[in-house]
């Protein structure tokens, strides 16, 4: 499978819809969790809808769509962690020092393209584009418990995927959340 990797354009729009379906992704929350927890239950999936569409037409890019060629097949958001104010605020996943990194936050993947490395292709393709909008580092939150988790719990990730990209393990606050960073080598300045 040839996958290719693009950010959410406005353009794009109704590719995430299609990939999303007319209910959004994991309940309805096209991607609001993460900017403002349980209240995207109470919004409802059309509100948070048409609250995630003028941020992608606001811009920047608010994540990436994995495609086998014209198919959109899975989604990552991906953004400055200053931009998700619910996890700015989670006490598992608080931040770890004052690196103004970006997140790697959540991810859904197509049920016919599960398991055929779609979330590794997004993973790679993340670390490129943080890393060509200048971010010094590239967090992920993704479970780490053995044996079977509920799909919900996958939409952040699994641990072992992370750290075969290249991610490591900065802290653990919780059993099976750990927070993984991905840090992009600084550039040393010349000796004059």
């Amino acid at each position: 499978m040839t996958l290719t990797i693009r950010p959410l354009t406005p353009d794009l729009w109704p590719k995430l819809e299609e990939l999303f379906g007319p209910n959004g992704a994991s309940s309805g929350c096209w991607c609001m969790w993460w900017r403002i927890g349980h209240a995207y239950q109470a919004k409802g999936a059309a509100k948070n809808k048409s609250a995630f569409k003028r941020i992608v037409r606001q811009g920047p890019p608010p994540g990436l769509l994995a495609f086998e060629g014209e198919v959109p097949v899975g989604w990552c958001q991906l953004t400055p962690r200053s931009a998700l104010e619910h996890l700015e605020g989670s006490r598992i996943l608080a931040r770890v020092d004052d690196v103004a990194v970006w997140s790697l936050s959540c991810f859904f993947v197509k049920r016919s393209h599960r398991g055929k490395g779609v979330m590794r292709a997004l993973i790679v393709g993340a670390v490129r584009a943080a890393k060509r909008a200048g971010a010094p580092a590239l967090e992920a939150y993704p479970w780490a418990a053995h044996g079977p988790r509920p799909v919900r719990a996958k939409y952040t990730g699994i641990a072992t995927t992370f750290l075969r990209a290249g991610f490591r393990e900065i802290a653990r606050r919780k059993d099976d959340r750990p927070i993984l960073r991905y840090e992009f080598a600084r550039k040393r300045k010349a000796a004059a």
